[in-house]
This record gives structure tokens, sequence and C-alpha cells, in this order.
């Protein structure tokens, strides 16, 4: 689930405005789909209809969260078990509808080393006009592998301003570990693609203000705010065009590298190590939850549905 939710002013319950008519028009009708960047784009029995609507979104990013989910559903789909949520958790909202969620769970067979995979997308009305859009899409590995976990992000506060969070989460210490520092991210291209981002005259870094998420970052992460407000042109234009054009295959490549040396690469750890792993995993998961959803999902979608929402979340954390 998306670690932003302080960061960002979302509506109370009571508050039911309409989207600005710059926010709405930013939100194209789906386009045809592309092929999927996968080896295998044939359709999963268990394709997840409703969360893979992105309905609020345009149509390059809406498009790049449909590959990245379809992307790790075909090349781990014998690991993984089918989405088991009740459809009323798979796509949700509040009672005025201005807040709009769902969330897609599909967890690890015991004999893979993914834990689980969690998508959701979020869209909440703002008092002020406009709306706050998050899509998200995160794997976790279980403590059979000390391996990185992924995890991307996208924010869109208005049809002009996104933040993306893309990254490798370590499971262990780089300093501690300098061989895990150096397989993960010294030698894979990830620190290319950061920078190869942050050349585009549009981006500026982006920082969490939660120190402890700021912790759970590698060195190659790439946090940061795209502004294309004022530039030469059409500023939503340009916006779907940096999707499209760079942060897509960028975050493909990403993918691509989580997928070969961590989901389905081969690392020996030992008992002490998975001890540690597992305590380890369960704070940062307990903690993203507190720092997350905690606190925000009850004001927006109140609480009978937020507790069942950070219960099968939490049931997806334990394992």
């Amino acid at each position: 689930m998306a670690v932003v939710f302080p960061h960002f002013p979302l509506p109370s319950l009571s508050s039911s405005p309409s989207p600005s008519p710059s926010s709405s028009s930013s939100f194209s009708q789906p386009s045809p789909r592309p092929q999927f960047f996968a080896s295998s784009a044939s359709p999963m029995d268990n394709s997840p209809k409703k969360f893979m609507d992105f309905p609020f979104v345009t149509a390059p990013r809406r498009n790049l969260m449909i590959d990245l989910v379809s992307t790790i559903e075909n090349r781990l789909h014998s690991q993984l078990k089918p989405c088991t949520l009740p459809s009323d958790l798979q796509q949700y909202y509040n009672p005025s509808k201005t807040s709009h969620g769902s969330l897609y769970i599909r967890s690890g067979h015991t004999s893979s080393q993914v834990d689980f995979m969690l998508g959701s997308w979020l869209h909440c009305e703002l008092p002020t006009g406009g709306a706050v859009d998050i899509t998200s899409l995160s794997a976790y590995l279980n403590a059979s592998t000390d391996a990185p976990n992924f995890l991307i992000e996208l924010i869109q506060n208005s049809p002009t301003s996104l933040v993306l969070i893309l990254d490798l989460p370590p499971r262990k210490d780089p300093v501690l570990y300098p061989e895990y520092l150096q397989t993960f991210y010294e030698n894979t291209r990830l620190e290319s693609l950061r920078q190869t981002l942050e050349k585009l005259p549009e981006v500026r870094p982006y920082y969490s203000s939660a120190l402890y998420i700021r912790c759970l970052t590698s060195p190659t992460s790439i946090m940061i705010r795209i502004n294309t407000e004022g530039t030469e042109g059409d500023g939503p234009g340009r916006m779907e065009e940096i999707i499209k054009d760079h942060i897509d295959p960028v975050a493909k490549e990403a993918l691509g590298i989580w997928l070969d040396q961590c989901a389905c690469g081969n690392r020996n750890v030992d008992e002490a190590e998975k001890a540690y792993l597992e305590k380890r995993d369960g704070l940062v998961r307990n903690k993203t939850i507190e720092i997350d959803i905690g606190s925000s999902f009850p004001r927006l979608f109140g609480p009978d549905v937020a507790n069942r929402i950070l219960e099968v979340i939490r049931e997806a954390f334990s394992g």
C-alpha cells in the first residue's frame, strides 16, 4: 500500500466536492491494451478485473500498471495463489463516494520464495477541488531468501504534478553485508535507471517527511517529484509523455531486475538468518500499516470498510 498518506492533504468524510474541470479532463477513457512486455502475455484466468480497471488515471499510467501486474503474474504464475478477496474489497468507496479504492492480493505457495504481491489504487477527492490518485504495486519475498522486495507507487494530486517511488527495498543492512550491496545494487543497472529519470528538467528529488520511511529505502531508490506546470505546450500532455516515454521503460526494467535477481534467484539462508529476516520483515510491515493506512483509512472510508481492509492486509503481512 501507499506510504504517503501523511504527506498529502486528504479530505474528511464530510466533504463531497465535485472534481475540478481541470482534474476531470485529465482522466482519459481506457485505450486499447498494448502488448504485455512479459515473455508470455496470455490472459490469466484469475485476472483482477476490478483492480485492473484503474478508472481514474490517464491511459499511459493505466497501461503501465496493467503491464507491471501482468508481467509479475505471467512470470510467477505457478508460485501464486488466486486472489480470494471478496468483490467489495477488490473495489470499495465511502458513503459519499468521494473516496474510491481497490485492493488486490495474491499469496505465494508454501514452496515459493514469494510471500505475496499486493496492488492497490486510491482516488480521493479534495475539498478544494481536484483529487489525489495513488496507484501502487509491491511484491514481498519470504524468509527463505534475503533478496530485496519490489515497490512502485505513483501519487498524483494534479494533472501536472506527480510523485514516483520506485525501489527494491533491502531486507538486510547493506553496510553490514557488502556482498548484498554489490549483488543487488552495484552489479545491476538500478543506479543508471535513477540517473536517467533525474536528468529530466521537470524532475526534482522527493523526500518523505517520515524519517522511518527514508530508512527503508535502498541507495538506488527512485523518489522524485515531476512538475510539468508552465512547461512549453500542454502541461498535462507533457506529464503523459513522461510517464509513457520515461517512467514506463524504467519501471519495467527495474521489475525485470527484481524478477531475475530476487524473485527467481537462489540465495542460501541459514536458520539464524531466517529468524532475523522474519523479525525484521514483521517489524517493517507492522510499522508500514501504522504509518500508511492505520489513521487515514478510517477517515477516508469509515471504520467498517477500513477495519475490513486492515484485517486482510494484516493477514497477508503475517503470512
